[in-house]
């Protein structure tokens, strides 16, 4: 027979290391997107990728690395995988600058590092304020050298339907539409890699995510027996700037290198900020979380401008003072523009005000989805991941690896800034690796797909996109996806409670009949971009239910996840001996005890069923509760 191939569902970073290292191996493979490569989700990335190189001096260590990753997430991410990735971290920065990625530099011609959230050491390196497009060109320049060669094989402008599987259950390939004829085609494969981004536009305006980030190929994944881990914990950025047709990112670096987060001490204080008096501000960050400043996790931070602004009444803005002030303007302007110059011409061009001369209003956005597709690891004897093992990022769907954003693996409950181009680069190359040790393990004896299952799905897929254009109703897909988002940001946000994510999952089971008798508005069998969303959607809707479900179902406050009636707050006193502290910790243990654990959800006609398993905690243990002040 042929050598086995590979096909790989998304551009991005994770999509493209993990066809890089495939194809390095001799294995071909065929690379799905859903536009031009370099198009992909990973160019918005801005402020940088960690690493622990320390040319600052600051006595940093992979250690620390990997407990503020372990902390910052609240102890919820396996711990094997995140020590294997903050070991590698260095060793990555190198190979991306062999690849010729332009990172900044000190006069000295060292890597530049800047602070950020969660941490105390400088240890993001960065390419001013574009560093994901810096890194996913170097990477993509590295991959066509293979397209060159014959070995990888690119389908640009084609979307992820559905998986073949064989009668054993075993994954061997996709069906995919061409999104300009509508062809509905199966394509075989050996195995399959999933890298198809996030899915932020589920609480889409109020999102920092491209109209592309649907989760849709992660919920196809779902609905064909793929596991969901974690989707509850998704990240509100405390930072973005607000928008009528989307909300913009505001890096993380604004805050790293010097930027402060403020709002007025007088409720209703419409004064221009530059005329407000220092005495007069409230440097909330600064005083919450002394330990930290503006520098605090990201939960943390968006929590706090939450309850500054909703509780405290002190947001500023004309729509109900949910803004407040990110500041630059006491920094240098050069150095600023230098290090963020991107930033500050999104900022420029959408708000029309200079961030140098006027503080940025911003407020939480929903940024990221630490859950995602459950993928396997297996643990080696120094406590990190067995390399080259096929089990490392393998679905529970044999044949079907994920990595990336889409993947659950390395965040927890709360992803620290930074660390997501890490992980998607890392994961990605692992994933590669693990892909090709599947296929050496497969064999001569491998035996062709039976052509009646191609056929089927095929047949199937016509059908449900001929039953969406026959559709008459009077709802449109758009209408009902404006809804979705609604709902999400106002009942699964930020803050939640029960009783709104019951009725969350109520409404979500109202907009997936709705869906159904949808009108697309256009009949056209040519780029027909009403169907694909109309798909989208469905899968969308989908996810959004197993995100509002695993948040019902978890009754405390971890990370990104955030119920009021189950906080239990920290007192000020914080020694052995102290009643009161210790009676907390024993609080803080118990309530470990019973939710230290990842969700699993499993796609059932009746919904997401959940279960839970044990997480790793082999390598940094909780001792004792995140805690920022």
């Amino acid at each position: 027979m042929s050598k086995p191939n590979v096909i790989v569902i998304g551009g991005g970073l994770g999509g493209l290391w993990a066809t890089l290292r495939i194809a390095d191996a001799g294995f071909p493979v065929t690379l799905f997107s859903l536009f031009e490569v370099k198009r992909s989700h990973s160019v918005c990335a801005q402020g940088g990728i960690n690493a622990v190189l320390d040319t600052k001096g600051q006595h940093d260590s992979i250690g620390q690395h990997i407990i503020d990753t372990i902390k910052g997430g609240e102890y919820l991410a396996n711990q094997p995988p995140v020590k294997a990735m903050c070991e590698d971290a260095p060793g990555l920065i190198r190979t991306f600058e062999r690849m010729g990625v332009t990172f900044s530099r000190t006069p000295e011609g060292l890597l530049d590092q800047r602070l950020f959230g969660g941490v105390k050491n400088k240890r993001t390196c960065f390419a001013g304020a574009s560093t994901g497009q810096q890194l996913l060109y170097g990477v993509d320049q590295q991959v066509r050298r293979f397209e060159s060669e014959g070995k990888v094989v690119k389908h640009e402008w084609w979307e992820f339907l559905s998986l073949l599987l064989d009668a054993d259950g075993i994954c061997r390939g996709i069906v995919a539409m061409d999104l300009k004829s509508l062809e509905v085609r199966a394509f075989a494969a050996d195995a399959v890699v999933v890298a198809s981004g996030g899915m932020g536009q589920l609480y889409a305006p109020k999102s920092t995510t491209s109209t592309n980030s649907t989760g849709a190929a992660a919920s196809r994944c779902y609905r064909q027996g793929a596991w969901m881990a974690n989707a509850e914990f998704f990240q509100f950025h405390p930072t973005a700037m607000m928008g009528h047709d989307k909300n913009r990112l505001m890096s993380e670096a604004a805050r790293g290198e010097g930027g402060r987060i403020w709002v007025p001490k007088t409720p209703g204080d419409r004064r221009p900020p530059k005329t407000i008096p220092e005495a007069e501000r409230f440097y909330f960050l600064e005083e919450f979380f002394p330990a930290y400043g503006n520098t605090v996790a990201r939960d943390e931070a968006a929590r706090a401008i939450w309850t500054v602004t909703r509780q405290m009444g002190l947001g500023i803005g004309g729509d109900g003072g949910d803004r407040v002030y990110l500041d630059l303007t006491h920094l240098d302007a050069a150095f600023i523009g230098a290090r963020l110059g991107a930033i500050l011409e999104i900022y420029r061009k959408f708000a029309g005000v200079d961030p140098m001369t006027e503080p940025m209003e911003i407020f939480p956005a929903a940024h990221y989805g630490m859950g995602g597709l459950w993928v396997d690891f297996e643990r080696s004897a120094d406590g990190g991941i067995q390399p080259d093992s096929p089990r490392n990022h393998a679905t529970n769907i044999p044949g079907l690896y994920a990595c990336g954003e889409c993947d659950y693996a390395y965040h927890g409950a709360n992803r620290l800034g930074a660390n997501s181009l890490l992980s998607a680069s890392y994961s990605g190359r692992v994933a590669g690796e693990s892909v090709v040790s599947y296929l050496k393990g497969l064999g001569s004896d491998r035996r062709a797909l039976a052509p009646a299952i191609p056929q089927a799905e095929i047949a199937r897929q016509q059908a449900i996109n001929a039953d969406l254009m026959r559709a008459e109703g009077s709802d449109t897909p758009y209408r009902i996806q404006k809804e979705l988002g609604a709902l999400m940001t106002a009942k699964v946000g930020v803050v939640r409670s029960n009783p709104e994510l019951e009725s969350a999952l109520g409404e979500l089971a109202v907009l997936r009949e709705r869906l159904r008798n949808a009108r697309l508005g256009e009949s056209s069998t040519w780029s027909n971009q009403s169907l694909a969303f109309a798909r989208q959607l469905g899968d969308m809707i989908e996810l959004a239910a197993v995100v509002t479900k695993g948040a019902l179902a978890r009754d405390e406050c971890r990370g990104a996840h955030y119920k009021p009636a189950f906080h239990i707050p920290i007192p000020e006193g914080r020694f052995a001996g102290d009643p009161e502290f210790e009676a907390y910790r024993d609080r803080w243990h118990a309530n470990n005890a019973q939710w230290l654990k990842t969700t699993i959800a499993e796609h059932t006609d009746d919904g997401p069923r959940l279960s839970y398993q044990e997480v790793d905690l082999s390598v940094y243990p909780p001792t004792e509760p995140r805690d920022y002040r």
